[in-house]
């Protein structure tokens, strides 16, 4: 599967790249070139997609007479396998759960990407570059879609896929498995190396004056980024979209970006929460 969907992420990309220099050029694109003939949906494209469903089917048949399925004794309530994964269509979302609590990585990422895809078309109204493949034309969405898909998705699944071992922890590719292999948990909250790493002090016994430096990075983050990345990087995108638009957007772009800031926070500082509030069970 990860073949078929490089191979039409590179026909997408070939043919978008085809009709940029096509249109530098002065030719029409590609899909201008193509007939304008009306061709009914039934019989011609239904037939040969039932054709190639077909052959699938009867390839999925014989695949599976010749091979054996992996089936394991019969499941054993009072015994978990080490690893215990999730399906590979979910193993993206357990790979989450090592740098998220659950609330987030299992409930609000996946709602904030499903309403990310569904707000694309709302979002950007530009009529530029639309009706044909092209990368110039929609250079910030194309790559944004591609890291999010490719990196934020595919990657995870792929990691948790080949490089998660025994208790969860990371192999490389060519590591022994070992059960007893042992990590030191040296992670820390953001307000520990803030009150006692940073000012020497004993952290705070009410909570929102513990967790203020978090709560300042996420408003900082959150309201500062987006005023900076409008006068620097998206210089101009504020006054194509209006404010909510804009606002949107910069929501979900910064959300998405969250998850490969927060994994390198882990990685290189042994950051575990930017916000740690066990008394209402509220990480982030």
């Amino acid at each position: 599967m990860i073949f078929i969907f490089g191979y039409f992420t590179w026909f997408a990309l070939r043919k978008a790249v085809e009709n940029d220099r096509r249109i530098e050029r002065g030719e029409p694109t590609v899909e201008q070139t193509e007939t304008n003939e009306k061709v009914l949906v039934f019989p011609y494209l239904i037939f040969i997609e039932f054709v190639v469903a077909l052959f699938y089917a009867i390839g999925l048949v014989l695949w599976s007479l010749l091979l054996k399925a992996p089936l394991e004794e019969p499941a054993n309530p009072t015994i978990s396998p080490n690893p215990s994964k999730a399906p590979w269509y979910f193993l993206g979302l357990q790979e989450m759960l090592v740098y998220f609590d659950p609330w987030i990585a299992g409930v609000l990422l996946p709602t904030l990407i499903i309403l990310g895809l569904c707000a694309i078309p709302y979002l950007d109204k530009d009529p530029k570059a639309s009706g044909f493949y092209s990368f110039k034309g929609r250079r910030f969405a194309v790559t944004t879609f591609l890291f999010g898909f490719w990196i934020l998705w595919i990657l995870l699944i792929v990691v948790g896929t080949f490089l998660r071992g025994p208790n969860w922890n990371f192999f490389g590719p060519f590591e022994t498995w070992d059960v007893h292999k042992v990590v030191p948990l040296l992670n820390v909250n953001l307000s520990e190396y803030f009150w006692i790493k940073g000012l020497g002090w004993g952290l705070p016994k009410f909570w929102l004056v513990r967790e203020l430096p978090g709560f300042a990075v996420l408003a900082a983050y959150y309201t500062g980024v987006p005023w900076l990345l409008s006068k620097t990087v998206f210089k101009g995108l504020p006054t194509r979209m209006d404010a909510v638009r804009y606002s949107i957007l910069m929501i979900l772009f910064l959300t998405m970006l969250a998850l490969p800031l927060k994994m390198y926070l882990r990685w290189a500082f042994n950051l575990k929460y930017l916000v740690a509030i066990p008394e209402f069970f509220f990480n982030i």
